[in-house]
């Protein structure tokens, strides 16, 4: 008579439940905005696009790489 413990059609509302509770999750981090963490780029990629950029020449790009080295 009560099947579900007035959970409505029984099982299937557990499954609803939960898939809701992903969603809502997934949804949330999809939307906070930002850089995903993994294609942030490592401070040698950052100095070797400055470099390719012309923002620093030779001499300071391979003084930097070589203290970013140690």
């Amino acid at each position: 008579m009560h099947d579900g413990f007035g959970f409505g059609f029984g099982g299937f509302m557990w499954i609803f439940w939960i898939l809701l509770i992903v969603l809502v999750i997934w949804a949330v981090g999809a939307f906070r905005g930002g850089e995903p963490r993994a294609t942030r780029r490592t401070p040698l990629e950052v100095l070797e696009e400055r470099y390719a950029q012309g923002e620093i020449d030779k001499e300071e790009f391979e003084r930097k790489r070589d203290d970013l080295r140690r």
